[in-house]
């Protein structure tokens, strides 16, 4: 009876973090899951800590990406890149459109998702706001979609990736001829859909008057800071290195940076991180962990070695997709790290293996729970006063994910058909 209280306590915390009953934050609902799982003894507490020192290196990360966006909106730097974003748009809403979303997909390659959640957002709200654009969701839209697209052209766009693979992480070399074809058409899949359907909301003119201002010497601090941040993580994936500790360590300087040549005191910035993340995210390991205790882990991998023995293209078919819609019902990082555990094995095939990774970074795009991204993301267009519901979201999930995936998926199958991998 244990095992099906912990998939009722581990489905009703999910879906409390998804609809967010009484209006209460996401983190109080996977905390209390959590909880329960320890007060009802289903999971020991070895367990407990084990489950929240998994998210350790992802604990890191995400300090040092809050760190550094929070300096970069203390500092105007958004603004300077509204003002500048906005003299490039040259009055079109669709130029501005397809400009956020290039700066998207590179900020997502090159930094990750979830910095396209917490960096991107803001400047984009800035923008927006300074331009006195009254339907802002549209452009705020893409730094959510943009972030799971975009999120397996290299290994370091997605801490999921780095979960899923673990120290079997592929050569950089193999990795962009295995994902760079279906990331081409899982970027171009969204953008093509997700501009047709907010083609109707892009009438607003954007302004041509706006002189941008001289960049404070805190902004060059900050800006410098996101340049050297791209270049450890780089250095750090190439040397097959947790990113977690170098992107905190990139954070913390840039806020000893800018109190330096400023000398403002560091404490607001502390203070207006949004802290409730990394509850949220351990809770989220912690019912992982308990669910994997009780095998789930040793139950996929033996249903995946069967059925690739059998046939492989269906095996990764069908992997691809339930995780897809799986990862949207416990966030893909833990779902990640649950499949991920699971297609380890030495004799699961490397096709599988690929299918489940676009699932778990594609797949999220379906729901605002669907990956850490999107939730901070969220968190995000929260502070600058704008809201969207989870269904809201999951209808245009639905028009956006479910053909990004099922190209990039084919793309793939094509790619492995005619062993071009």
């Amino acid at each position: 009876m244990s095992e099906y209280f912990i998939y009722l306590i581990t489905a009703l915390a999910t879906a409390g973090v998804i609809f967010r009953p009484f209006k209460l934050p996401e983190y109080i609902w996977a905390c209390a899951g959590a909880i329960l799982l320890l007060i009802f003894g289903l999971i020991n507490f070895s367990g407990f800590l084990k489950g929240i020192s998994k998210g350790t290196d992802v604990y890191l990360f995400l300090i040092g990406m809050m760190l550094i966006a929070e300096c970069a909106r203390r500092e105007e730097l958004f603004h300077w890149l509204a003002d500048h974003a906005i003299r490039f748009s040259k009055g079109s809403a669709e130029r501005m459109f397809v400009l956020i979303f290039g700066v998207g997909i590179v900020v997502t390659v090159f930094m990750s998702n979830d910095a396209t959640a917490v960096v991107l957002t803001p400047a984009v709200a800035v923008a927006m706001h300074k331009a006195k654009i009254k339907n802002v969701l549209p452009y705020l839209l893409i730094c959510a979609f943009i972030a799971n697209a975009a999120s397996f052209v290299l290994p370091i766009s997605n801490p999921a990736n780095l979960v899923i693979f673990g120290k079997q992480m592929p050569p950089l070399i193999i990795w962009l001829k295995t994902f760079i074809i279906p990331s081409v058409f899982a970027v171009a899949c969204t953008f093509i859909v997700l501009f047709l359907t907010q083609k109707k909301n892009l009438l607003e003119a954007i302004p041509t008057d706006i002189e941008a201002d001289e960049l404070s010497s805190g902004g060059k601090v900050a800006l410098t800071g996101i340049i050297l941040t791209v270049l450890a993580l780089l250095i750090a994936s190439a040397l097959d290195l947790d990113l977690g500790l170098p992107t905190a360590i990139a954070g913390f300087s840039v806020v000893l940076m800018i109190t330096v040549f400023t000398k403002k005191s560091p404490v607001s910035v502390l203070k207006n991180i949004s802290w409730s993340v990394l509850p949220l995210v351990a809770g989220l390991f912690i019912m992982v962990e308990a669910l994997s205790e009780i095998g789930l882990v040793e139950s996929l991998t033996k249903i995946l070695a069967e059925n690739s023995a059998k046939s492989v293209s269906e095996t990764a078919w069908f992997s691809g997709i339930s995780t897809a819609i799986g990862c949207n019902l416990v966030n893909n990082l833990p779902a990640g790290l649950l499949v991920g555990s699971a297609a380890a094995a030495d004799h699961i095939p490397a096709l599988v293996k690929s299918f489940i990774l676009i699932g778990i970074d594609l797949g999220p795009n379906l729901s605002v729970t669907g990956s850490l991204a999107t939730i901070l993301w969220l968190i995000e267009i929260r502070k600058h006063g704008y809201e969207i519901t989870a269904w809201q979201f999951l209808k245009l999930g639905f028009i956006v994910m479910i053909p990004s995936l099922l190209t990039a998926l084919g793309s793939l199958w094509l790619l492995n058909y005619f062993e071009f991998i």
